[in-house]
């Protein structure tokens, strides 16, 4: 996949899949580590005592109020959707200030591979490469690509029909409450359906795949 140019303004399909596509999500603590990275990271905030944080926020499920607004006040992008599968993520991400998404993307990538390596006494390289990004053309592509992700848990055992229920996805927060207040931005998708309940029969009868370049990333790595 060639190597494409992030501007500000501008909505992308970010992805990327562990090394040799083995399991780097084990359990509740592994995933809820990488959702506060992809949720709190949208700033460059620094995080002092970033493990106090982590577990505060897997044990209250819940954001501090406090980071929210400090997040939202400096983010550098947005946060439209996300799911984490056992061994990739993929995330729909607004691009906001000039290199914000590859900032971000360092950030989050670099910090859950020494949580990672650190934790199962690992070593080397966590991701498969960098992350990849394509850029999203259109509304219609970015609602084809929002049900493409909301959809990914239908690849796991016993999720089939099932993905509503799947809290490592953002879809959840799209079809009822959002969890995540403004660090999620799921009202750029919600705003082009009547409600919630359109949005969910969308993504029901949706027949949605990658992009073949996309695909085609995906199968190489």
């Amino acid at each position: 996949m060639r190597k494409i140019r992030i501007a500000p303004g501008e909505h992308y399909h970010v992805f990327n899949r562990a090394v040799n596509k083995q399991i780097i999500f084990h359990n509740t603590s592994d995933y809820y580590r990488f959702l506060f990275l992809i949720l709190y990271f949208q700033s460059p905030l620094i995080f002092q005592q970033i493990g106090r944080s982590v577990k505060n926020f897997v044990r209250s499920r819940a954001l501090d109020i406090s980071y929210e607004k400090e997040i939202i006040s400096k983010r550098t992008v947005e946060l439209v959707a996300f799911c984490i599968m056992p061994n990739h993520f993929h995330l729909i991400v607004k691009e906001l200030e000039e290199k914000g998404i590859a900032a971000y993307m360092q950030r989050v990538l670099t910090a859950y591979s020494k949580y990672y390596n650190t934790k199962y006494n690992k070593t080397g390289h966590v991701f498969q490469g960098p992350y990849q990004a394509v850029h999203i053309e259109d509304d219609r592509q970015l609602l084809y690509l929002s049900a493409y992700i909301h959809r990914n848990p239908r690849e796991l055992i016993n999720w089939l029909n099932k993905e509503d229920k799947y809290q490592w996805s953002s879809y959840q927060d799209h079809i009822g409450e959002n969890r995540w207040g403004d660090l999620l931005l799921s009202n750029v998708i919600l705003e082009q359906f009547k409600n919630r309940k359109k949005y969910q029969e969308f993504v029901k009868t949706s027949t949605a795949k990658l992009l073949e370049s996309e695909l085609e990333h995906l199968t190489n790595i």
